[in-house]
């Protein structure tokens, strides 16, 4: 029989508190001392753990996501080690605690991990958290583009300035705002420079979507996008993001998974014969929850394959064009039944959404890409 030994690691930007559980239910948990967040320095002590304990023995560990990210469980994993990225939101916590300390959490987590309470999160390839950061990275510039530009409009409306068109942020509205005479020169001064914010906020837009569609032919996931593109409401943006957080969808056994790793699921306290539900859980992934929101509104309308959609569908199978269309008949009638129920609009949409995530579901488990991977992934092991 192998030894075994659990690692807690309480990680922080610049150093590593570190705690052993030896095997056993009333096995030792000691503190095995601080080391730099520095790979090499972890190197070597997991190096020291070998030395003492012999070089069969199999050690595990653990540390809660954070701001660190997950390149200390991918080197850890390279030595050797089973590490697991833990969500600090299911960590089991003692009422009468009181005390907090990086030493007493490096001891917790060592203790929990060798009861088995921890609950992983899903750890990604470095290549796929690559272009999730660049997905990320272009909806940030989206954000600033939308501040810098309420922030314009409230600048303008407290002088008295409104735009009488049509439609804001048209050509002819950035007419209006380049030829606009403001009677005081700081006034100026500031309108020109939320103007260049907009403007750098635009092109960086540009750049992010550019570099999205020059490394999607490169990326191994690039089928699953595809085929989502072949559904109505995702073109390449939109399909990109949502494979890219959602990662391996094979982890999800069933759809109501997907469902609340989203948060779309409604919040529940219910007793006896009494059953209450209230909003959605809004928890996990925000990101994606946001995305899903807003192409679930494409569903509104009556089923149609336009000229668009049909030509992002040429190159699919069968079954991606048979599901694509039964994703338009079925929400679109389930939209129908909730708005007729009087409804106010946003909770339809939301419900519509949540029934997407499993299309979605069942429309990517039929990409060989994934299935590929959890082949690869299970021959590593075995």
């Amino acid at each position: 029989m192998k030894k075994e030994l659990d690692l807690g690691l309480d990680v922080h930007k610049d150093c590593i508190i570190t705690a052993v559980a030896e095997e056993g239910r009333k096995g030792e948990v000691r503190e095995s001392g601080a080391i730099s967040n520095d790979l090499h320095a972890v190197e070597k002590w997991i190096g020291r753990l070998r030395k003492a304990h012999g070089k069969e023995t199999l050690l595990r560990g653990c540390y809660e996501a954070g701001p660190c990210g997950f390149g200390l469980a991918r080197r850890l994993r390279q030595l050797g080690v089973e590490c697991q990225v833990v969500a600090p939101s299911l960590t089991p916590t003692r009422s009468g605690e009181r005390v907090k300390t990086d030493k007493r959490d490096a001891r917790k987590l060592a203790r929990l991990l060798r009861a088995g309470e921890l609950t992983p999160v899903y750890i990604p390839d470095a290549r796929d958290e690559a272009i999730r950061d660049l997905c990320r990275a272009r909806s940030d510039a989206v954000d600033d583009r939308r501040r810098s530009r309420h922030r314009l409009k409230g600048f303008l409306l407290r002088y008295g300035y409104r735009y009488q068109g049509k439609s804001s942020w048209s050509a002819a509205h950035e007419r209006y705002l380049r030829e606009l005479v403001l009677p005081h020169p700081a006034m100026k001064v500031i309108l020109e420079e939320y103007l260049q914010a907009i403007a750098a906020a635009g092109e960086r837009i540009e750049r992010s979507e550019e570099a999205m569609s020059a490394l999607l032919e490169k990326w191994r996931l690039v089928p699953a996008v595809r085929a989502l593109m072949a559904m109505k409401g995702f073109q390449t943006v939109a399909a990109m993001i949502l494979v890219s957080e959602l990662g391996e969808v094979h982890r999800f056994a069933h759809p109501r998974l997907v469902m609340a790793y989203l948060g779309l699921v409604p919040t529940e306290n219910s007793s006896s014969d009494r059953r209450r539900q209230g909003h959605i859980t809004k928890c996990g992934n925000a990101h994606a929850r946001w995305l899903l929101v807003e192409c679930a509104q494409h569903y509104v309308a009556p089923p149609k394959v336009s000229k668009e959609l049909s030509r992002r569908q040429q190159a699919q199978s069968a079954e991606v064009r048979a599901i694509s269309w039964r994703v338009q008949n079925r929400l679109h009638n389930r939209y129908r039944r909730l708005l007729a129920r009087r409804l106010q609009r946003n909770k339809p949409i939301v419900a519509i959404a949540r029934e997407l995530c499993g299309f979605i579901w069942e429309l990517l488990r039929t990409q060989p890409c994934y299935q590929a991977q959890t082949t690869s992934l299970s021959t590593t092991k075995g």
